[in-house]
């Protein structure tokens, strides 16, 4: 499991992602958005039950095809080791968030603020982002990447550690309902129940093992550890999710600065960042991923 860990994310780093045409999560959004048309025009309940139904007929149905896909593999050594690191590379997607983050600080070093909003709009953030300022861009594109490395990175590893392979693609398809249905409006709200219920509870111990590693990786970046400490821990109950807190308060307090989504939370105590907090930010996650791939590979040794 070592081997396959390491192959993921060499895979990862060289290759980053493929075309959504053969990405299998791209696949299970297709069948999620064909789940959707077919969804119950009315009714809380029967759209709170139809959204878990369709949740856990995903969760069997891709599943029992990882299960079935390895197990066919189990006597061809190499091919398992193989085809085992790519099915764990597509759970997660470590340079594809670090490369939408640069395109966002290169936009703003360009002075192209409508490009960097287009671009925190496209890859990292669902709410509006045409009337931001280039602070707000910089703290939506800094709180994102704190908030992603749970979703993106940490998660699916302790769910390989904890289940193997079918345990990381469970959890995608968890988070990539969550991501499609588990909203308060559009109307998705009884939908998404379920989805979001679910990703609340599967993200619980990811995200404060990812904030922790934030900690870690701003003591190791040259940042602020004992203020992304303090910070996490004064400010995480301040968003409305239990999870996405820890991270963006840790960073925020790596960086001493102010990480802010008008209207719904603040986070931290100065003022909002500046572009040179998004190289900054990038440092404090590039080694707390360092910290997670250590930690994780140094388990299987010795499980």
């Amino acid at each position: 499991m070592v081997a396959t860990l390491l192959l993921a994310l060499a895979l990862d780093l060289l290759f980053g992602e493929p075309p959504n045409r053969w990405h299998p999560v791209a696949w299970i959004g297709r069948l999620i958005v064909m789940g959707r048309a077919w969804a119950p025009t009315r009714g809380p309940l029967r759209l709170i039950i139809y959204g878990a139904l369709l949740v856990i007929g995903l969760l069997a149905l891709v599943v029992a095809v990882i299960v079935v896909l390895t197990e066919a593999l189990s006597g061809w050594a190499w091919g398992r080791l193989v085809i085992d690191a790519l099915l764990l590379k597509l759970t997660f997607s470590l340079r594809g968030l670090f490369s939408a983050v640069n395109s966002i600080q290169q936009a703003l070093i360009q002075g192209n603020l409508e490009m960097a909003r287009r671009l925190v709009g496209w890859h990292l953030v669902s709410r509006p982002t045409h009337d931001l300022s280039t602070d707000q861009v910089v703290s939506a594109t800094v709180e994102s990447l704190a908030e992603n490395l749970t979703d993106s990175v940490v998660a699916p590893l302790f769910f390989y550690l904890l289940l193997g392979l079918p345990g990381a693609w469970a959890y995608r398809v968890i988070n990539t309902a969550d991501s499609m249905l588990g909203y308060r409006d559009r109307g998705l709200e009884y939908l998404g129940k379920a989805s979001a219920r679910l990703d609340d509870l599967v993200n619980w111990i990811p995200a404060r093992i990812a904030a922790l590693t934030i900690v870690l990786g701003a003591f190791l970046a040259g940042e602020s550890g004992r203020g992304a400490w303090q910070i996490m821990w004064r400010d995480h109950k301040l968003t409305a999710s239990p999870n996405a807190g820890w991270t963006m308060a840790a960073m925020a307090g790596a960086l001493a600065v102010t990480l802010e989504k008008p209207g719904a939370y603040r986070l931290g105590g100065s003022a909002l960042p500046t572009v040179d907090a998004i190289p900054r930010a990038k440092r404090v996650a590039y080694v707390a991923v360092g910290c997670n791939i250590v930690i994780s590979a140094a388990i299987l040794v010795l499980v």
